[in-house]
């Protein structure tokens, strides 16, 4: 005669780790506060049509000059009405492109700026006035 035997336990593997509070990567529900939105969020082609807009500005403004005080002057006008309207498209507009357009502003003073400083180390004289 056979003695039934009751099944053993079966091994339940590895230890599992506790659970854990999820990172938010993966979101189980709805979020727990309102998300805001932006309603003109910055994008890459807005900061690349806004740079090439016043990267043609600031040339076409500089190409007015006829020696180096003009067009520096001319570049520096150019650049504050560029910012002028990078302001407004700040408030009301797309600000990728306001963005494109103050960091194309700010090369091209730079620009300028560097023409100004080899003219003047090369001459000796202040070509500004």
């Amino acid at each position: 005669m056979t003695i039934a035997r009751p099944d053993p336990v079966p091994d339940p593997g590895p230890a599992r780790p506790a659970p854990r509070t999820p990172s938010g990567l993966f979101p189980a529900g709805p979020p727990t506060r309102p998300t805001y939105r932006e309603p003109h969020p910055v994008t890459g082609g807005g900061v690349a049509a806004g740079g090439g807009a016043a990267a043609a500005w600031l040339l076409l403004f500089g190409l007015l000059g006829t020696d180096v005080a003009r067009y520096a002057w001319w570049t520096v006008v150019a650049g504050l009405l560029a910012w002028l309207t990078a302001l407004v498209l700040v408030r009301y507009g797309d600000r990728g492109v306001a963005t494109g357009v103050a960091i194309v502003t700010a090369g091209g003073w730079s620009i300028a700026a560097a023409v100004v400083a080899v003219r003047w180390a090369t001459s000796g004289d202040w070509p500004m006035w």
